[in-house]
């Protein structure tokens, strides 16, 4: 395929409005308030305020809401479908937490309860029931989550790796995100109300909405819009709240414009994030008067209708410019009074019929995370070429581990012991300012570490532009205080701190603001293999960035919540934690260590997957040619399925260089395979591998690379060469 568009050809939708698009087309020409008191959950009255739930009752299935809310939307968009998706990608920040919450309320102590605690969870659970094989990609991006999701899934599509993407967002209401909003004092008493000039804050709600894109050259029958492009920015100002001019909103819409191959006079209608605080609504309108001036079309949020349904907020919200386009109607600023003047914008007061074939649809989140996305008829711009995935250099390398930093680790290695254990608190803090560090817990401190160690490791002269972070289980220290407050004051209290620092992007808008990092900022979290995730997204964004950037992992060991959530850690009777970050850029030159993700797919009904690995190295020869050692990760939980498909590779592949299983060494947690390639690049630029990991002999690499696999529900290939 020589020049691609991407379609959604199938949508899927489940809103305060109803289940369906057919209910969303209803709202959208009525424009009606579906916001009203929570009921979800039992909360005391003197704490209950209005959200966005969706009404609907689900199947009786063994899953949490937001699993059934995801399934629920699914089920319609694959409904016309004629194959199984080639990946999966789903933006989410709560996964199974409405349900954890629950069991550790009533001291429920049996792991197996807290099988879909997990975010990555979601997308795992309708990667299962739609027989995808491909990759399978949690976006973790706070509220700008389902719009990164599909943004990522655009270049997917466009790189030729898929040919059929579902992606999407999706989030349920849950303690944590309804009692942790209220501790910032972001919610409005009286229901969201954006641009309103009397607005007091957002109201909290729950969604899903999931799509099917396709990569053709012409538009099929079935076509319902074109996405035409998309873009990733980060503030890197603050946790919480967004930069005062609206700076990184402004970018992330300039980059969507430009990715579409538009004019910003193209643009027929704004779908705005508007979440009806006092500074987001703010920031918004500066940002969007100086990116269109007096020029403005017409624009409005939908958040005082459905509330913010935090990561499927973007997803439902590309729904709404869908229908926008298809049905020909603009969907009112619900909730708005009197338009703020001091904005400077006017919102559409009512629903409104008028012809739309372009629209700019925004989604800003924790963190300082936002996305922008573009969506039309087709033909309203120029087809894509065709993308090759650039070659990544690797500049600069880093990790931590029970024994402590790279040195260290190395040290402890070559003397013939393992790296397992969890390092102090002040040895991970040793090289970050007190200042910087003052409120943040272990996890926010590894990341931190790690980054600024990677970029010394490099020696560049620029700073990095751009950060991607994979974490298995996200701050778990964070999410644990600030629920045990909450049920220890009878759910009165909750830390704003905690609920800051709980969400799974934390780290990496820490590092994002430690570096003034401004372009994309993506989390992803996918168990044992968040770490791939990150990596594969950062390769399929390279080409828009042209600094260096972060790709770090890396989680936290935590004596409460690790031995519940990750079965891994009960098979070690030694807790450990740690993570790498590698410091790279887009290659120009032929020279320097490379690293590229060659493969990531789906064990599930999928006999052939090891013959497939093999097929994508090339040939025995090829393999025993190109690669001088195999760190092979396999995970406790996954332990004897993991071996038999280590087995079935070497005996494909007759591998017979050093092969080393890399869990042994840095003990059970989730982004071990982030310290297994940090260690496979020191070891490339060493040109040796420790002989102690060699039987007690040297074993020199004569040049060759280090192929890292990963075994268990996935298996996943990084190659890593000089």
């Amino acid at each position: 395929m020589i020049n691609i568009r991407v379609y959604i050809t199938g949508m899927g939708v489940v809103s305060p409005a109803g289940c369906g698009v057919r209910s969303l087309k209803t709202w959208i020409k009525q424009g009606k308030r579906k916001i009203r008191p929570l009921s979800l959950f039992t909360v005391s009255p003197n704490n209950l305020l209005p959200v966005g739930e969706v009404s609907e009752s689900f199947e009786a299935l063994e899953i949490p809401r937001t699993h059934q809310l995801a399934l629920s939307a699914t089920q319609e968009a694959m409904a016309d479908a004629q194959a199984p998706p080639d990946a999966v990608i789903v933006g989410v920040t709560t996964g199974g937490m409405l349900t954890t919450e629950m069991h550790l309320k009533n001291s429920v102590s049996d792991p197996e309860a807290f099988t879909y605690h997990a975010l990555g969870s979601v997308a795992e659970y309708i990667a299962g029931k739609y027989h995808c094989k491909g990759p399978v990609i949690t976006v973790s991006n706070a509220c700008s989550s389902g719009t990164a999701a599909i943004k990522i899934a655009l270049e997917m599509l466009r790189s030729g790796q898929a040919g059929r993407v579902l992606a999407g967002g999706v989030d349920s209401l849950c303690r944590l995100t309804y009692y942790g909003f209220k501790s910032l004092q972001l919610i409005d008493p009286a229901g969201a109300r954006p641009l309103d000039q009397n607005r007091r804050g957002m109201s909290v709600g729950e969604a899903a909405a999931m799509f099917l894109l396709v990569a053709e050259e012409i538009a099929p029958g079935n076509a319902i819009v074109e996405v035409l492009g998309g873009g990733l920015s980060c503030d890197a100002y603050h946790p919480t709240t967004p930069h005062p001019d609206g700076e990184g909103a402004l970018n992330a819409m300039r980059a969507a414009i430009r990715d579409a191959g538009i004019l910003t006079s193209d643009i027929d209608y704004i779908n705005l994030h508007g979440t009806g605080t006092l500074d987001n609504d703010l920031s918004e309108a500066k940002a969007l008067n100086a990116l269109f001036g007096n020029n403005r079309p017409p624009l409005s949020s939908v958040k005082g209708a459905f509330g913010h349904s935090l990561a499927a907020a973007g997803a439902v919200e590309v729904a709404i410019s869908a229908i926008s386009i298809t049905e020909g109607v603009i969907p009112a600023n619900t909730g708005c009074q009197t338009p703020d003047p001091k904005l400077g914008i006017d919102p559409v007061m009512a629903p409104t019929e008028k012809e739309v074939r372009i629209v700019l649809s925004n989604s800003f989140g924790f963190g300082g995370n936002n996305a922008a996305l573009v969506m039309g008829i087709s033909g309203e711009k120029k087809p894509s070429p065709s993308k090759k995935i650039p070659p990544l250099t690797i500049e600069g390398s880093a990790c931590i581990t029970g024994a402590g930093n790279m040195k260290k680790t190395l040290e402890n290695i070559s003397s013939g012991k393992d790296c397992k254990g969890v390092l102090s608190l002040s040895e991970i803090s040793k090289s970050l300012k007190p200042a910087e560090i003052r409120r943040l817990k272990r996890l926010p401190r590894m990341a931190l570490s790690l980054a600024l160690a990677a970029f010394q490791n490099g020696n560049l002269q620029e700073t990095p532009s751009s950060v991607f972070w994979g974490t298995g289980w996200g701050p778990l220290s964070e999410t644990y205080d600030f629920l045990k407050k909450l049920y220890e004051s009878d759910e009165q209290f909750g830390s704003p701190t905690d609920f800051i620092g709980s969400v799974h992007n934390a780290p990496a808008g820490q590092v994002a603001v430690h570096f003034g990092a401004k372009g994309p900022n993506v989390t992803t979290t996918g168990g044992d293999y968040s770490f791939e995730q990150a990596l594969l997204a950062a390769s399929l964004l390279a080409d828009k960035i042209d600094a260096a950037f972060l790709v770090i992992g890396a989680d936290e060991s935590h004596e409460a919540f690790s031995p519940l959530f990750d079965r891994s850690v009960t098979g070690d009777e030694v807790r450990s934690d740690g993570g790498g970050a590698i410091c790279l850029k887009r290659s120009g030159v032929s020279y320097g260590i490379k690293i590229y993700p060659v493969f990531f797919e789906n064990t599930d009904d999928n006999p052939s997957i090891i013959p497939s690995l093999v097929s994508i190295l090339g040939n025995s020869q090829v393999i025993e040619q190109q690669f001088g050692a195999i760190l092979a990760g396999i995970p406790a939980a996954y332990r004897q399925e993991g071996e038999k498909q280590l087995h079935e590779f070497l005996s494909l592949s007759d591998f017979h260089q050093p092969v080393i299983d890399y869990r042994r060494l840095t003990g059970e947690f989730a982004s071990a395979s982030a310290v297994a390639t940090a260690l496979a690049v020191e070891f490339i630029r060493s040109g040796e591998m420790p002989a102690s990991l060699c039987g007690g002999d040297g074993y020199s690499l004569d040049g060759k690379g280090i192929l890292i696999l990963g075994f268990g529900k996935f298996v996943t290939a990084i190659e890593i060469t000089s």
